[in-house]
């Protein structure tokens, strides 16, 4: 029996899904969720209600307690460890938590997906710059993450998880350290990426950027999803 996911051609495909951590109450209940290429969704809900958690395990940091996870027509529970990986790195992600490695320029932090997907330094020196340009880091592209604030930090993994154009972009609260005209040109960004084909899910509390840009909503409240 085919999996609907790869009928359907869903990027992500979440079949009453239950999450939990260790020994504890269910974080996320009986989720379904299908996300079709090319799609945008707003990710809503209050603080504890569940959205990170709901956005690592799509990442597919963290397994299911029960139902299914299918990702790019693969069931994440017949995949082997070894093979998520490359899952993974089809999947761009923005996290609250940057995981900027201190060591690297923001140009080299930033080229890290395109280097481990084998690009060549012409590619790097050619696009990174651009896409550095675009967010308003252009004169921070050999600066260190000690010396940026909270959101050039947020701006550089921005840059880091779209400079691949990833299948699935994930992205936790993006603009919530930046002031409104540096979101509203993060969010025409995440727009022309999902021109291009990527399917987003972008988790805020921001409800005036909800309200602006016309993308369906995902709102999670008390671990279960409603789909307005």
């Amino acid at each position: 029996m085919r999996d609907k996911a790869a009928e359907t051609g869903a990027v992500v495909q979440l079949d009453n899904v239950g999450l939990r951590y260790g020994r504890g109450p269910e974080i996320l209940q009986d989720i379904s969720l299908s996300l079709p290429p090319g799609s945008f969704h707003f990710l809503t809900g209050a603080s504890g209600a569940g959205k990170s958690s709901l956005l690592k395990l799509l990442y597919l940091a963290h397994r299911p307690a029960r139902g299914r996870v299918i990702v790019f027509g693969q069931d994440i529970a017949r995949v082997k460890r070894y093979n998520l990986p490359a899952l993974r790195r089809r999947i761009g992600v923005v996290f609250q938590e940057f995981h900027l490695l201190d060591h690297l320029t923001t140009l080299d932090n930033v080229a890290l997906p395109l280097r481990v997907a084998g690009a060549s330094e012409r590619d790097v020196h050619k696009f990174v710059p651009d896409l550095l340009q675009w967010v308003g880091l252009a004169e921070q592209i050999e600066a260190r993450p000690p010396t940026l604030s909270g959101g050039q930090k947020q701006r550089v993994a921005i840059a880091r998880a779209v400079i691949g154009r990833p299948d699935l972009l994930l992205a936790d609260e993006p603009t919530g350290s930046v002031d409104d005209a540096i979101a509203i040109r993060l969010m025409h960004l995440f727009e022309e990426l999902n021109k291009l084909g990527t399917a987003i899910i972008l988790a805020t509390h921001n409800e005036a950027l909800v309200a602006r840009f016309n993308h369906p909503r995902l709102h999670l409240e008390g671990g279960k999803l409603d789909h307005a």
